[in-house]
């Protein structure tokens, strides 16, 4: 069974729309983390504790994608991937709002930071179920022979939700003085998160579910699936998955998270330089994912998927080089090049790789689980671990040690697993 290009289409945009705007809601939270929360929630005289305060509040927000992958997950395989779809935009994005009406530390003391713990697990949770379904979506409804492009539109939505949370909080930032941004002007971005929900409700209420899931249904193969069924009956996917993770989400955040942090309270370089370099290297990534899903189209998932791991790896190093000229043109480049060219060649063939790797009866379930489990164990500790390798040595060397050993572990597990492009998704 195969979707029509009107369906294919449909649900390709869908899941991009869709991703963009739930994505902006948990993209905006690490960009504030870098620059403003931990001045509103985690007061210190110290910039390095504060800082480290954030980014383990960063973290928790991971603890619950595991969770919220397994259930999610579950309810997408029994159920149907829509339902999925519209609950994760309302988590996510109810959450994000209600953390731009909080209170600060000043006002309420320490439930400040309690209560945006609990808006960070909820958000997480929705995260765990999102990413996932939207890729299952597109790639389950592509065409033959163009499910790595199909793939590609989650990636995508990512990528354009980084240039959005980026750009608002930018414009945000550049019309207000630092006194008016600290008290009020940092919460617009997340107010925002109310027309996220909207739009994108408005955007998934009408969307098909995919043959393949139709037709699993029809031989009734979801009433056989248990919680944790992806685990027992392919448990090799779902380590393969986690392992090569480790590269790909830790550098996902390595650089937007982390090094935002690093350029502008360790090189004391303007924030706005810091926002700019990022939102440049999202706009590359807008050429460079469709690239990257055509061309694992052509020449398969993994020799796409190691060719970025090398050179994420190769381009810590010049990159570090790059900041320490303290040269805004040097910084834009390293960042163009580190998040907009190296990255995106992990992150979309990686979509298509993970749905193939699953049967249909428990593809959302294996995905999502086995991926937030990897999200958890890498992008979730990557900002609060080379913040402290920092504060221990202060130098960048300890971080491109660290980043390079979690590029390794994808590598290993890039290399136990099957290429998947031409697996038949309806088996």
């Amino acid at each position: 069974m195969t979707a029509s290009v009107a369906q294919s289409r449909k649900a390709g945009i869908a899941a991009f729309i869709g991703t963009v705007l739930e994505w902006y809601d948990f993209i905006i939270y690490g960009t504030a983390a870098a620059l403003v929360l931990n001045k509103v929630f985690f007061p210190s005289s110290d910039d390095i504790t504060g800082t480290l305060a954030v980014f383990a509040t960063y973290a928790v927000g991971f603890l619950a994608r595991p969770l919220g992958g397994l259930l999610l997950g579950y309810l997408g395989d029994k159920v149907g991937r829509k339902a999925v779809l519209v609950l994760t935009l309302i988590l996510m994005g109810g959450a994000t709002t209600l953390i731009g009406c909080l209170p600060t530390y000043e006002q309420i003391g320490i439930w400040a930071p309690i209560l945006l713990i609990l808006m960070r697990l909820i958000q997480g949770f929705g995260a765990g179920g999102e990413y996932a379904g939207a890729v299952v979506l597109s790639v389950e409804h592509a065409q033959e022979g163009k499910r790595g492009a199909a793939g590609a539109w989650a990636p995508l939505g990512f990528a354009v939700a980084t240039l959005l949370a980026n750009a608002v909080f930018f414009s945000v930032r550049a019309v207000m003085t630092e006194d008016q941004f600290l008290q009020w002007g940092w919460r617009i971005p997340f107010l925002l998160g109310a027309v996220c929900v909207l739009v994108g409700y408005l955007i998934r209420r009408n969307i098909e579910e995919p043959p393949a899931f139709e037709k699993a249904q029809t031989e009734k193969k979801t009433d056989k699936i248990g919680l944790f069924s992806a685990i027992q009956r392919d448990p090799k996917s779902f380590f393969i998955v986690i392992g090569s993770r480790m590269g790909e989400n830790g550098f996902a955040y390595f650089y937007p998270v982390f090094c935002m942090a690093y350029v502008t309270k360790t090189l004391n370089m303007e924030q706005s330089l810091a926002l700019w370099a990022v939102i440049i290297a999202s706009a590359v990534q807008l050429f460079t994912i469709p690239f990257y899903g055509r061309l694992s189209d052509k020449i398969g998932r993994k020799p796409v998927y190691i060719g970025g791991t090398l050179f994420s790896m190769i381009w810590l190093v010049p990159f570090f080089m790059l900041l320490g000229t303290g040269s805004a043109t040097a910084m834009i480049l390293g960042f163009a090049v580190g998040l907009g060219v190296a990255y995106p060649a992990m992150l979309t063939p990686q979509a298509s790789w993970y749905a193939e790797l699953f049967s249909t009866e428990f593809r959302l379930s294996g995905f999502a689980f086995s991926r937030e489990v990897g999200s958890l164990l890498a992008g979730g500790l990557a900002p609060f671990i080379a913040t402290a390798l920092f504060a221990w040595a202060h130098h960048w060397w300890p971080i491109a040690v660290y980043m390079g050993f979690m590029g390794l572990i994808t590598l290993f597990a890039l290399a136990l697993g099957p290429e998947t492009l031409h697996r038949d998704l309806n088996k």
